[in-house]
């Protein structure tokens, strides 16, 4: 058993030190429920990255032992997946984003890709979760992996004139543009999309040790066009292409709408 499985294990413990920074003082233990569980984890996540979670740490930030945490969350794959439903759920309370299409079927998908967008941004750490975790259902695909949200794209568009084939094409479009440039725009912010981020023997939070200037530029020498445009590679064009790349997509299920109605 891997050191990271021997800490989730739900065993007694003896009242430890509380942590350090968490201040002087006895613990404040705040009423617990699944929710404010759920919360605390993603909030981890945010802060320190999937690798770190563990019951037992959830559990310290929260003031408590992790056995009264499996009261609430029978398992850290029950936290997991509730984490996944919470950043999914965050789109209900997002304003910008429709349930039904109000000005047309492509200000539906944009005000829909935003949403998701802001929700990966906001939970970049914790957005690959998004992709990794069970569906409900086999065939469904994230981001888009909710039973609902499926139901209000594809109501939205059928209400837009589209058939079951073009509404469906447009499902697997949108879910597939949404989920590559996201992951992309996540790595950037910090998310480990790989379990390689991790297993190369470095610590959870070990910066990988950074390379001289020297080898740096002797690496890039051999590399003449990249050494050139090594700027232009480095600047941050995200939005831009996000939105690019969008407007290409609404392009596409326009002519796939026209091609089956």
């Amino acid at each position: 058993m891997s050191d990271l499985e021997q800490s989730d294990a739900p065993e007694l413990a003896l009242p430890r030190a509380a942590p350090a920074g968490a201040g002087a003082g006895p613990r404040h233990r705040r009423p617990l429920d699944r929710d404010t569980i759920v919360r605390s984890g993603l909030a981890y996540i945010d802060d320190a990255g999937m690798a770190g979670l563990t019951m037992r740490r959830l559990g310290g930030r929260l003031g408590v032992e992790a056995m009264a945490l499996y009261r609430h969350v029978p398992s850290k794959e029950d936290l997991l997946d509730a984490i996944v439903e919470a950043m999914v759920d965050e789109m209900r309370a997002d304003e910008q984003v429709l349930d039904s299409p109000v000005h047309g079927w492509q200000d539906f998908l944009q005000r829909l890709a935003h949403g998701v967008r802001r929700v990966a941004l906001a939970h970049p750490r914790a957005f690959p979760l998004v992709a990794s975790r069970p569906p409900e259902a086999p065939w469904l695909r994230p981001p888009l992996r909710s039973l609902a949200w499926v139901e209000t794209f594809l109501g939205g568009l059928k209400a837009s004139g589209f058939s079951d084939e073009s509404a469906v094409g447009a499902y697997r479009a949108f879910t597939s543009f949404l989920l590559g440039h996201l992951l992309l725009e996540a790595a950037v912010h910090g998310a480990e999309i790989s379990p390689l981020d991790t297993a190369a023997g470095r610590a959870p939070h070990e910066p990988e040790a950074p390379e001289s200037p020297d080898s740096a530029e002797a690496a890039l020498g051999r590399y003449p066009h990249v050494q050139r445009l090594s700027g232009m590679l480095a600047e941050d064009q995200a939005a831009v292409e996000f939105e690019e790349s969008l407007e290409n997509l609404l392009d596409r299920i326009g002519l796939m709408a026209a091609e089956n109605t």
